[in-house]
């Protein structure tokens, strides 16, 4: 069985992956070095259209979240990010191919894992090999003050940003993107968790989802 768990950063989608991981004794990827690895082997001349985020984000001082999220919208950087992703959809793919054919049980996390696409996984592989949950978080507010309790060594948010305000800018970035995911997952009949309250209770929820 391929489990997909897709969501917006900072959702709980890696906790989720390591702890169902540790549970089954199952490997378990995140989608983010599949879309290192797609970037080292694209061009340069296709690299800003194909990896739009990553992109804004090598240009100067937007390296630094201060920065990037006082430039860019909430909307435009869920706008990046989901072009992004659908770059990194066919190694996504890839790897549940591969895995369905050696008969491994695998688990995939990852922003990239957008409702639309992974609907189209379970059509191409059929829900036999295929089973998914997403997570979503809306408030902003907590937000901005659950991610100072991260013990995740080097965090990308907490390194980057030395400006408490960011922080609410961050979580209005993940709430726009988390009604993206809802909606998306109701269209296609997926399950969501949101993560803003209960945290703990809703990640044993949602891998209670994914062994149903």
């Amino acid at each position: 069985m391929i489990y997909l768990i897709g969501a917006p950063p900072r959702c709980g989608k890696t906790t989720l992956a390591k702890k169902m991981s540790k549970q089954m004794r199952i490997p378990w990827l995140s989608s983010d070095t599949l879309d290192s690895i797609t970037q080292v082997l694209t061009t340069k001349g296709k690299f800003a259209k194909k990896f739009p985020y990553s992109f804004l984000r090598k240009k100067g001082s937007a390296k630094n979240n201060d920065s990037f999220y006082n430039v860019y919208s909430p909307e435009k950087i869920v706008s990046v990010l989901k072009k992004e992703a659908e770059a990194v959809h066919l190694a996504i793919d890839t790897v549940i191919a591969c895995e369905i054919a050696d008969g491994n049980d695998y688990i995939i996390e990852g922003y990239h894992l957008l409702p639309g696409f992974v609907n189209k996984m379970i059509k191409k592989y059929g829900k036999q090999n295929i089973r998914a949950v997403f997570l979503t978080k809306f408030d902003a507010n907590k937000f901005a003050v659950d991610v100072h309790k991260s013990t995740t060594p080097n965090d990308w948010l907490l390194v980057l940003t030395k400006k408490p305000e960011t922080f609410i800018k961050v979580g209005k970035m993940v709430s726009a993107f988390s009604k993206y995911f809802e909606q998306e997952a109701k269209k296609f009949g997926l399950q969501t968790f949101n993560t803003d309250i209960n945290f703990i209770r809703q990640i044993f929820e949602a891998i209670k989802c994914l062994k149903a």
